[in-house]
């Protein structure tokens, strides 16, 4: 929980306030006990951007992905790094791309509940997350992006495609993808 209320505050009165949201979602077991694995150092947020290059908004795809599913890259300020210096590293790693921070478009709070292989919900089970999301305009990079381990390749999409995106997620059983879909629609609402 090191990102702090006054550095929210900050990010706020820089880049505008942002709208807030904020939903529960169900994860099975392997997914519940991977989200809580990457909370190392108390981490419990991401950075999401939304980076536009000329018409179009950068996109990456981790490796479990399907073939033509993208979203909107994001990662973690590591304890003790400026939120900026942060999200830019992030972006550096995930899209191979230098990037201008421009709105601060939605602070979201999630709560993620472990759902039993039964369908039952553990409501004792619960992680609590948040997702800082930006929109930012490309400045330079060549896409040739530095975690691999986590990536397999960026590309760019029209607005349009997020709502394919959205649907492909939803048709899934990961309860990150039905996060991402609802994401991609809040987004496009703070947009407009």
């Amino acid at each position: 929980m090191y990102i702090t209320d006054d550095t929210l505050q900050s990010l706020s009165e820089r880049y505008g306030k942002p709208r807030r949201w904020a939903v529960s979602v169900f994860a099975f077991p392997d997914e519940f006990y991977m989200i809580r694995g990457s909370q190392k150092n108390g981490r419990n947020h991401d950075v999401t951007v939304y980076v536009r290059k000329d018409d179009r908004i950068i996109v990456n795809a981790k490796h479990f992905y399907p073939p033509g599913l993208y979203r909107a890259p994001s990662g973690g300020v590591e304890p003790g790094e400026a939120f900026i210096e942060g999200a830019k590293r992030e972006m550096r790693e995930e899209i191979g791309c230098e990037i201008e921070l421009d709105r601060f478009v939605l602070r979201t709070a999630v709560d993620f509940y472990l759902m039993r292989p039964d369908g039952t919900v553990d409501t004792d089970e619960v992680i609590n997350w948040r997702s800082f999301v930006f929109t930012a305009r490309y400045v330079d990079g060549d896409f040739d992006f530095s975690d691999r381990h986590e990536i397999r390749e960026v590309s760019t999409a029209g607005r349009e495609d997020f709502e394919r995106f959205s649907r492909t997620m939803r048709r899934t059983a990961i309860g990150g993808f039905h996060y991402r879909a609802a994401l991609h629609d809040q987004v496009s609402l703070s947009l407009k």
